[in-house]
């Protein structure tokens, strides 16, 4: 017990608190404990509110292989798909004018990044953002297509990889001619109403001078291009070979346009794999699986904080010369052993 002593003017007068010490002390101990609950909870509070999930927002055509290769790299970099990560996909099908409506969509969700395949849809994400990070896999020159600055320093929202797809056309035609050496005329399959149509003659042509062969124009026009037509014309104009182009527009058609060549005994040579795996004779190109895996790694960087603007453009690292011996067979066209032996790839 404690006991007080008050003074009071008139008198000095001796008051008995019955005041508990124990009591004041239980009281300090509650308010402890109290706050010290205060403060436990809160962070946990925070740390039970859902957090957001990064969303990888992807535009390009349907190619299980190198779409399974890009979400394969991002598991092996720790990532999860529905709790670290999640993906909105949105297909072309062959319809390139889509490519503005798909970058809209995804900006609207707000995607964290964008993976685009194919000129028309990053030229359509770099007039309609400058801030979401976009991750490229184009065939043009990324420079000369306007997209950035430099390779090494691309500046603004925009990095990833070029595939070289125009740097490798002059190597298509000179398999193309060790394939048939009495060659002297390709007919060249393209969308017509394509960006880069005049940039596929000009890099076709500059080696179709050396090796004296003459290009002729196969144009098409989607939504449904007239292959057959194309094919008559190739026959017409006494073609001895055709080549087709990668674009949104012909690969969905790459089994037709397989099936066309063995039907008019044209040798075909394509700038995709998939035509090859189709029916077509050959393919000259870099190798997608790596590609899209190396376009994992990009969206990685730039997840984990990179800015796209630091990241160096890249350029293929692995190519494939694919060659269809089957096809060859179809077509009664006999493959040179030493061709054979330089293939990276051969389906029999």
């Amino acid at each position: 017990m404690t006991r007080f002593w008050i003074l009071r003017p008139s008198s000095v007068q001796v008051l008995d608190f019955q005041f508990s010490i124990w009591e004041f002390e239980r009281k300090k101990l509650f308010c402890f404990v109290l706050g010290a609950l205060l403060f436990a909870v809160c962070p946990c509070s925070e740390a039970q509110q859902p957090k957001t999930i990064p969303r990888i927002g992807f535009i390009g055509s349907s190619d299980k292989a190198s779409h399974e290769a890009f979400r394969q790299r991002l598991r092996d970099l720790g990532h999860v798909e529905g709790k670290s990560i999640t993906f909105e996909y949105r297909y072309l099908q062959g319809k390139n004018e889509v490519y503005p409506k798909f970058v809209a969509e995804l900006i609207e969700l707000k995607v964290d990044v964008l993976v685009i395949t194919g000129l028309p849809g990053i030229l359509a994400a770099k007039q309609a953002t400058n801030t979401i990070p976009v991750v490229m896999l184009v065939n043009a020159d990324p420079v000369a297509a306007g997209i950035v600055s430099s390779l090494f320093r691309p500046g603004g929202n925009i990095t990833g990889l070029a595939r070289l797809t125009r740097e490798l056309s002059g190597k298509r035609l000179e398999l193309l001619k060790e394939t048939v050496p009495t060659l002297s005329r390709v007919g060249v399959l393209s969308d017509e109403s394509g960006l880069a149509l005049d940039v596929v003659f000009k890099e076709y042509e500059g080696a179709a001078r050396v090796l004296k062969i003459q290009l002729q124009s196969l144009g098409l026009r989607g939504p449904a291009p007239d292959l057959h037509r194309a094919f008559q014309l190739a026959v017409k104009n006494r073609a001895g070979s055709v080549i087709s182009i990668t674009d949104a527009l012909l690969t969905p058609h790459a089994k037709q346009i397989a099936d066309l060549a063995i039907t008019n005994q044209l040798p075909s040579m394509h700038e995709h794999i998939r035509y090859v795996q189709s029916g077509g004779l050959m393919s000259y190109s870099a190798n997608d699986v790596d590609l899209y895996q190396r376009a994992a790694s990009y969206v990685d960087k730039v997840l984990k904080g990179a800015k796209p603007a630091d990241l160096p453009i890249e350029q293929p690292k692995k190519f494939e010369f694919v060659i269809n011996l089957k096809t060859a067979k179809q077509i009664g066209l006999t493959i040179p052993p030493n061709l054979l032996a330089r293939a990276d790839r051969v389906i029999k």
